[in-house]
């Protein structure tokens, strides 16, 4: 029976329990628990420096409102790194090809932050509707414009994810299947494919680390333009 390619993205379960939450909850053990030492051992003082720049380069130009989401972007960081990272093993499932989990993220975060917005400052955050200057024949039609731009970021941010994950792990289960299939016939053609399959591999590593920088990066301005 050929399986169709699709069924990679579907959320694995054992005994009819999903494991989702396992995959999720997974990546959590795999970093070191913080010390009290001086001199921490070299992985945890990567992991600590690695945290410091990111979130620097992150929050450089807030204020001190949206350095107290400082912990929470870091650790959303983190989290999207490891699962985009550890789905690209053999026999590993990505929870970030799954729309609901990607949404389940973007939406509470992106309302954050328009709430965050219309407390401190609600006539800065309803302005962002409507442009100074505007005619006023096109008031009415550039704020049902803007509104509804507003309304698109989160389905945006979980869209942008769900489909650059989904389509390196499905261009690469293609090129991988074709190298099997060419190898007993033409193995010179295999080679070739097989060394693209090794190049889309890095390029997917890549794609993993940019992606979960960019949905942080998005966040991150959406907050600027509240705080």
């Amino acid at each position: 029976m050929m399986l169709s390619f699709f069924d990679q993205f579907a959320s694995p379960s054992y005994l009819g329990i999903p494991l989702m939450a396992l995959a999720i909850a997974l990546p959590w053990l795999l970093y070191p628990s913080p010390t009290n030492r001086w001199i921490p051992n070299p992985i945890l003082a990567t992991q600590t420096w690695s945290l410091n720049r990111f979130t620097a380069q992150l929050l450089l130009p807030m204020g001190p409102a949206g350095h107290k989401w400082a912990a929470l972007f870091a650790s959303l960081m983190i989290f999207l790194l490891t699962i985009n990272m550890l789905g690209l093993l053999p026999y590993t499932f990505t929870p970030t090809t799954q729309l609901s989990l990607n949404m389940g993220l973007a939406f509470p975060l992106w309302l954050a932050t328009v709430i965050v917005g219309m407390w401190n400052q609600p006539t800065h955050a309803l302005g962002h509707l409507l442009p100074e200057g505007t005619p006023a024949p096109l008031i009415p039609v550039l704020i049902i414009i803007e509104t509804i731009s507003l309304f698109i970021r989160p389905l945006a941010l979980g869209v942008r994810l769900t489909a650059n994950l989904t389509a390196g792990h499905l261009l690469m289960q293609l090129i991988a299947t074709a190298g099997y299939v060419l190898l007993p016939l033409m193995p010179t053609v295999a080679v070739l494919t097989i060394i693209v399959l090794f190049l889309l591999t890095l390029l997917e590593v890549a794609v993993a680390m940019i992606q979960a920088y960019v949905f942080v990066l998005l966040l991150s301005l959406y907050l600027q333009e509240n705080v």
